[in-house]
C-alpha cells in the first residue's frame, strides 16, 4: 500500500508545488499524487527579519493552502484527478516553503546570477541551514496540520572558498540546472554540489525542499484526527 492508502486517507493526494525536488521525493516515498496549484503573492507576505525563518515558511505554506482551500470550496477545479477509492472520498492537499538562512539572514531564491554567487560565497565560512514547512489539509473536513524541518550543510571551505564558489555556480548553469529558483541558490542534490560538501546535520531530503519523515509523521496526525471526527 501507499503511505495514503496505509493511513485510509484519500488518493491521490493534490500537491500545492511546482517543485521538481517535491515531486521526485513524493515519487522516492510511493506517494501517488497530482499538481495542484494556484500562485499567491509570497514576497508581500511575511516577516524576513533575522528573528523570523520558521514563522516565515509556516506562514507562506498556509496562505498556499489557503488559497488552494478557497478554489475548492468556490469553485470546480477542472484540474482535479479522479478519487483512487471512492470509500475515502475528499482530498488531502500538501503545500511547502523553505527558506536558507545563513549568517543571521533569511535567502529565498536568488534574484540574479551574481546574488546566487553570493549566496554560495558565503556557505564556505558559514554553515548554511535549510528551513523547510509542510502543511496538509483534509477536504471536506477542513482539519489541517503543519510542521517544520531544519537541516545545516557544512561545505568545505578549502574547495568552496575563493573562485570555487563562483565556479560551482557558472557550472550549475552551463548544465541548465534550475539554480535561480532554488532558495539560497542551493542544490545540494547535485553531485558537483555534494562534491564541495563535508557533512549535513539533517537529512538530504529537507534540504532539498521536503522532509520524508515530517511528510509521514504529518500523515499520521491528519489520519488520527481524521478518526477522532468520526
Amino acid at each position: 500500500l501507499t503511505p495514503l492508502g496505509r493511513l485510509g486517507l484519500p488518493e491521490p493526494l493534490l500537491l500545492g508545488s511546482a517543485s521538481f525536488t517535491r515531486k521526485l521525493i513524493l515519487k522516492e516515498m510511493g506517494v501517488e499524487f497530482t499538481k495542484f496549484v494556484r500562485p499567491i503573492d509570497e514576497k508581500a507576505l511575511g516577516d524576513r527579519s533575522e528573528n523570523a525563518p520558521r514563522e516565515l515558511v509556516l506562514l507562506l505554506a498556509n496562505a498556499k493552502m489557503d488559497r488552494l482551500v478557497q478554489e475548492l470550496n468556490e469553485n470546480k477545479p477542472d484540474d482535479l484527478p479522479e478519487p483512487k477509492n471512492e470509500e475515502n472520498k475528499g482530498w488531502v492537499i500538501l503545500t511547502g516553503d523553505q527558506v536558507v538562512t545563513c549568517a543571521g539572514k533569511i535567502l529565498e531564491k536568488p534574484e540574479s546570477i551574481e546574488e546566487a554567487k553570493e549566496f554560495v560565497r558565503g556557505y564556505a565560512h558559514s554553515p548554511p541551514s535549510t528551513v523547510g514547512s509542510v502543511v496538509l489539509y483534509h477536504h471536506p473536513s477542513g482539519i489541517r496540520v503543519e510542521g517544520v524541518d531544519t537541516a545545516t550543510i557544512y561545505f568545505n571551505p578549502e574547495i568552496l572558498g575563493g573562485e570555487g564558489s563562483g565556479i560551482l555556480v557558472d557550472r550549475l548553469i552551463k548544465e541548465g540546472e534550475p539554480i535561480m529558483s532554488c532558495a539560497g541558490g542551493l542544490m545540494i542534490e547535485h553531485p558537483l554540489t555534494q562534491n564541495h560538501v563535508d557533512r549535513i546535520d539533517g537529512t538530504e531530503d529537507s534540504v532539498m525542499g521536503l522532509s520524508k519523515d515530517l511528510v509521514l509523521r504529518l500523515m499520521q496526525e491528519l489520519a488520527e484526527k481524521l478518526a477522532e471526527e468520526s
